[in-house]
């Protein structure tokens, strides 16, 4: 391990030791809040302290055994020894690394996807269909639930806006570093000469605000209005005000939602998405305040980010963020995604551990 991080561990085991001593001697001084405060301290702080004593000793161990491998009578069992005291030392080690990470306080939230259709027409609309099939396959692999808040559809297939709503643990997690431009190329349906065409869908990753901080919408910062739906869904939805959108005056965005036949159900809907964006612009903005690294693993879902391309022709995916090119396409749209997002997830926690040095 680096230097800094050692120092770092015997800081944490010097107040780790200070806060036993507090608790078991000194405890009747605090009042509840307080004894409540330094307990949870100490148990935050258990199992590295934990691993860091099991690292000192496999550390002492290796030193030992070292002295003995050029002993004639047990110098081979001494090797195979250092063998397993070496694997052991890099796996409390990477254990070690892992809980010095800073948790991430959106991880655990459930998030709205929302897909765009951006430059390239009719096909940006197409490939937009696909993202989303992409996703909910993700999903579907993970176990998590997926719900469809709103979509617009394209003339000729796919949508031209789409919002998901997915729901289930460590949601946020995955699928965090999705947000961004997402590049298609290849020849379209309506190409006469088998040229290709780059066309380009974006993707914002939104978490749902927890309950402790909720986003308190005033009813005078929005403008509601109601109009009919379209596409399909019978003549009820065709004839009826049932679509609900919602603008909000001091940060100018605006959500609709037209899937269900009930006006109700739409605002409510609209509603949460709406909470959803302003409590992402509001995390953007923290986020903004990190490293460079930081800031383009996880991207800003505005167009000018360019995460990833998919190219048909020859069958190729490349990340240019972590530059990460796959010959896997079929496997990426059919909802392999920790093909790209497990190698993202190391490099985003590598740079969260070197801000901790």
């Amino acid at each position: 391990m680096k230097k800094s991080i050692i120092i770092k561990l015997q800081n944490l085991t010097k107040r780790y030791t200070e806060l036993e001593f507090l608790l078991s001697n000194n405890y009747k001084k605090f009042n509840k809040e307080e004894f409540f405060k330094l307990s949870k301290e100490k148990s935050e702080l258990f199992e590295l302290n934990e691993l860091f004593v099991l690292w000192l000793s496999i550390k002492s161990e290796i030193k030992n055994i070292k002295l003995l491998l050029r002993d004639s009578v047990i110098g081979e069992l001494a090797e195979e020894e250092l063998c397993v005291l070496l694997k052991k030392k890099n796996k409390t080690e990477r254990k070690i690394e892992t809980l010095l990470i800073p948790i991430d306080p959106y991880d655990k939230n459930s998030c709205f996807i929302e897909i765009r259709a951006a430059t390239g027409g009719l096909e940006a609309a197409i490939f937009s269909g696909e993202l989303c099939k992409m996703y909910m396959r993700y999903a579907d692999l993970r176990s998590w639930k997926v719900n469809i808040i709103n979509m617009h559809a394209g003339d000729q297939g796919g949508y031209k806006v789409v919002i998901l709503k997915v729901i289930g643990i460590g949601v946020c997690k995955r699928l965090k570093f999705e947000s961004g431009g997402h590049r298609v190329q290849r020849v379209p349906q309506t190409e006469s000469q088998g040229r290709i065409h780059t066309s380009t869908c974006t993707v914002a990753i939104m978490p749902e605000a927890p309950k402790s901080e909720k986003i308190i919408l005033n009813t005078i910062d929005l403008k509601i209005d109601t109009f009919r739906s379209s596409g399909a869904g019978g003549q009820h939805v065709n004839t009826t005000d049932s679509a609900v959108r919602i603008t909000h005056l001091p940060t100018g965005n605006v959500v609709e939602c037209q899937d269900e036949r009930s006006q109700h159900k739409n605002k409510e809907k609209a509603l949460s998405v709406l909470s959803a964006k302003i409590y992402a612009e509001k995390n953007a903005k923290k986020e903004s305040e990190s490293s460079l690294m930081r800031k383009n693993l996880l991207g800003t879902g505005s167009r000018s980010d360019r995460n990833r391309t998919y190219n048909f022709p020859q069958n190729r995916v490349t990340d240019h963020r972590i530059n990460l090119t796959l010959y896997r396409l079929n496997e990426i749209l059919s909802g392999k995604l920790d093909l790209f997002i497990d190698p993202l997830l190391r490099e985003y926690q590598a740079d969260l551990l070197l801000m901790t040095e």
